[in-house]
């Protein structure tokens, strides 16, 4: 969830009243956001040490979807409104006195890059060095948020007194952009801007949005002044300060729902600080369809909730006037329907796109009743749980090999093409991994279909730990099965590596031979040739170890015959066809029949039994290849197991099922 940071004592100013740390941690509690810190301590302390301190802050943890409380005037705003200090703010499109709205006119180039624009104005705003502060933190909240990183939607802002509208919103090839961008003397071209933001990270993470496109979004006003060009930089020439009065606010965006989303909340927090509150000037943007929009759109939505459904959802008995009125405390307008009683209408403010469903509105009525003021009542209907076959069998190895002293790890899922392949000497068939489509960075490009990256990336990361280094895990790999209605399939392993002066290939071997005794899967030894139960070895290539270092993993389950159909059928006709010479004369049917047997028995002390028909294919464990190590920069050599558990889960009977 995002952190917010806001000023202590100004948030309590807001609020009118000075809360201990504990006193705001529960109001937090109760209203649904989290106090994850407060610097009050940390600050005193640089003071006492004669060191530079900023003012105390406290941080909250707010919901991912509640872009309201993404600055320290919708914190407030809400606790106000939820404490009963004040009401519900009532947002007002203001056109200007004695003139038309300012138009903003869009070229048919930015369907290729930014086909969408919004924008609004705030009128004789009042700045602090504070208010300024949050004005421009919050803009970079929505962007690393909402806006995934400017991707989707780009805001700008502007000293409209600085400017000439109309406006005209185009796409330019780079090498007929130029000017003077925020924070610069010079004017560049938009092709060296990109030389020049290269060097500088907070703006170089946003190039490659156009980099490659062949036109570039740009902003103009009625004097050919850029504005801005989105979504990189605004311009020198009409940046805001802490004088400015008023204020030009552009979106562009590649969603439209996000576009509306991210201009209301931009200008409804900072409405507050117009000279006549919560009024906003609207603008015109005319699209190259000619069609005509007026934003921000600020007009409630409507919607319904049956006091039934929330008393059922929340084991309450409440009146549809009482949840009315918790509604109340959380922004919205709600009232009784005159035609249903049991219907609530709700109308929905532009600050809240969070709400949704039904189900949306009853949460917020939990929340203002309070989450700890629920009775607590059984549940209507009994059920019993219980874990499923291969969480339980894994929960098993999980715990035998914790106790064996090795360390459980939690890697993630996702991980790079090369460490899934490349790394591990491996090529990619594409019939294996999923990929996905539009990576956001190289390192998450495809679902493992191996627990080994992520174990080795772990003990990567932990090489200065003492030797050895024993850590395991047991979680699932994802390969492509298109027989399935997602394409896809998960399979439980279970892997471990040894880290140490010496390869330790004896301790994977042991580690692997205890969890097979754990589940009571003996092993088929060399002299035990007629088991139809058991696990075996058997020496392999594999790429990802060491040459002749490496063994596969077979397991042969009850049932299965020694050898298969066709393999019995080779044996047979290999001892019909041995000459009968050995006997004079045509032999008797006994005679014959005992020389099949005899032939079938040294043949059977001879054939190989491994990998035959029914003996599947569970694992590999083996000494890892040094090229392997060097692809993850580990300086010491290790022995690794990976493994199926899924053949060795068991059907688990229902618990409320008749034994009888």
């Amino acid at each position: 969830m995002p952190t917010v940071a806001v000023d202590k004592e100004d948030l309590y100013r807001r609020l009118e009243k000075v809360y201990s740390t504990e006193e705001f941690d529960h109001l937090c509690f109760e209203f649904g956001i989290e106090l994850d810190d407060d610097t009050t301590s940390e600050v005193e302390e640089a003071i006492k040490q004669g060191l530079p301190a900023e003012r105390p802050q406290l941080k909250i943890e707010v919901p991912a979807n509640r872009y309201d409380l993404l600055c320290i005037e919708g914190i407030a705003r809400a606790l106000r409104v939820f404490l009963q200090q004040s009401g519900r703010p009532e947002y007002k499109i203001t056109p200007p006195a004695g003139s038309e709205l300012l138009t903003i006119t869009v070229s048919p180039e930015t369907e290729r890059i930014r086909p969408f624009f919004a924008g609004a104005i705030l009128r004789n705003v009042k700045f602090t060095p504070l208010s300024y502060a949050s004005f421009i933190d919050l803009q970079d909240k929505l962007h690393q948020n909402l806006c995934r990183r400017r991707q989707l939607v780009a805001i700008g802002t502007h000293d409209l007194d600085t400017l000439q509208p109309p406006f005209r919103y185009e796409a330019r090839t780079p090498g007929e952009i130029k000017f003077k961008p925020l924070g610069k003397t010079q004017e560049y071209t938009a092709n060296e801007l990109m030389l020049v933001y290269e060097k500088e990270k907070h703006l170089a993470r946003y190039l490659h949005i156009i980099r490659d496109s062949p036109v570039y979004p740009i902003i103009y006003d009625n004097q050919e002044r850029v504005l801005s060009m989105p979504p990189i930089i605004n311009s020198e020439h009409s940046k805001i300060t802490l004088d400015t009065k008023n204020i030009f606010i552009d979106v562009t965006a590649t969603d439209e729902t996000k576009l509306n989303i991210v201009v209301n909340i931009i200008s409804t927090m900072f409405a507050e600080y117009t000279t006549e509150p919560f009024t906003i000037e609207p603008v015109r943007v005319v699209y190259p369809s000619g069609k005509i929009t007026v934003t921000p759109d600020l007009v409630p939505r409507t919607m319904t909730a049956r006091s039934s459904y929330i008393n059922a959802c929340t084991g309450l008995s409440l009146s549809p006037d009482d949840i009315a009125k918790l509604l109340r405390r959380m922004m919205l307008s709600a009232s009784v329907s005159l035609s249903n009683p049991d219907t609530i209408d709700v109308l929905i403010p532009p600050t809240r796109p969070d709400i949704f469903h039904e189900c949306d509105v009853m949460e917020d009525a939990a929340i203002a009743y309070g989450f700890n003021n629920l009775v607590k009542t059984f549940p209507s209907t009994s059920t019993v749980s219980q874990p499923l076959a291969i969480s339980k069998l894994s929960d098993l190895v999980r715990t035998e090999w914790a106790m064996a002293g090795w360390v459980e790890v939690l890697p993630l899922i996702l991980c790079s093409h090369d460490e899934n392949f490349a790394w591990l000497n491996r090529v990619d068939d594409s019939t294996q991994a999923v990929k996905l489509a539009n990576p956001k960075t190289l390192e998450y490009q495809v679902v493992r279909t191996s627990l080994l990256p992520g174990l080795l990336k772990t003990l990567r990361e932990n090489r200065t730990h003492p030797l050895p280094i024993r850590i395991f895990e047991t979680s699932d790999v994802v390969i492509k099965d298109l027989t399935m209605e997602r394409q896809s399939r998960n399979i439980r392993h279970a892997a471990a590596v040894w880290c140490n002066k010496t390869a330790g290939f004896e301790v994977i071997h042991g580690l692997l031979d205890r969890i097979m005794l754990m589940l009571e899967v003996p092993r088929i030894s060399g002299d035990d040739r007629k088991a139809d139960y058991g696990y075996y070895l058997k020496e392999t290539n594999d790429p990802t170890f060491f040459p002749g270092r490496a063994a596969k993993i077979f397991y042969r389950a009850k049932g299965n015959p020694p050898y298969s159909t066709s393999q019995m059928s080779q044996i047979a006709q290999s001892a019909e066809q041995h000459p009968t010479s050995t006997i004079a004369g045509s032999p008797s049917e006994a005679e014959e029949n005992s020389i099949i047997s005899s032939l079938k028995s040294k043949l059977d002390s001879v054939l190989p039994r491994v990998g035959l028909d029914g003996d599947v294919e569970i694992g590999v464990l083996g000494i890892l290849h040094p090229n392997v190590l060097e692809n993850f920069e580990i300086n010491h050599p290790c022995s690794a197991l990976e493994f199926n558990l899924e053949p060795f889960k068991k059907e688990i009977k229902d618990i409320w099922a008749d034994d009888n």
